[in-house]
């Protein structure tokens, strides 16, 4: 009876385990409230205000971004292509995790930040790599910082193909551009109303 209740308890303690994992890396619950999103992911802000000093790139700009590539999903891949119409077939690309980044670009940054054991499916590294692509944006394609508009263009095209505007005949990529430039402006919005307590929280965190 004895070791069939420390089985129990094993298993349970086992499960409890798994919740809890699962907890740590499941999409927020309110993805259209940033102020909801922080307060659920209690380092995320912190990480993400690190990636806005280091890089110049907006909070709101990011989150809107990585928002519209995998809605914070943090395995987050392509759908399959369809065979014939119904049979699963290859994904288009290796786009992975949080930002959806390729795996030639994320290794470029991997370089560039010397962030070699960055992962993409690790909030603060996917962060920290939008807030990078969007600073090499505005240097090398003369994009203002809080520009979400351009930026995201800028991410879906990479800087060569925004700088020859392959968007331009795109008008399904211009429209999602502009969806994410009104929820930066909404993000941003809301991050004004609640900033202050946010910033109290990462510096209280920061002294252990």
């Amino acid at each position: 009876m004895h070791k069939k209740n420390k089985k129990c308890g094993l298993a349970l303690l086992l499960s409890v385990v798994a919740l809890s994992s699962g907890c740590a890396t499941s999409p927020p619950n309110n993805l259209d409230n940033i102020c909801a999103i922080f307060q659920e992911k209690k380092k995320w802000y912190g990480e993400a205000k690190d990636a806005e000093d280091k890089w110049g790139a907006p909070i709101a700009v990011m989150m809107a971004i990585m928002h519209q590539e995998s809605r914070f999903v943090h395995d987050a891949k392509p759908p399959r292509t369809k065979i014939l119409g119904f049979i699963p077939g290859p994904r288009p690309s290796d786009a992975y995790g949080y930002p959806q980044a390729l795996g030639s670009t994320w290794r470029s940054y991997q370089r560039s930040a010397f962030n070699y054991g960055a992962d993409r499916d690790d909030f603060r590294d996917a962060i920290d790599f939008i807030g990078w692509y969007n600073n090499t944006s505005a240097r090398q394609c003369q994009i203002r910082s809080n520009d979400a508009y351009n930026l995201y263009l800028a991410y879906h095209e990479g800087h060569g193909g925004f700088n020859r505007r392959t968007f331009k005949s795109k008008a399904w990529l211009k429209k999602v551009s502009h969806k994410v430039s009104a929820r930066a402006q909404k993000y941003q919005q809301q991050l004004n109303s609640c900033e202050k307590s946010l910033k109290r929280r990462k510096k209280f965190l920061g002294i252990f």
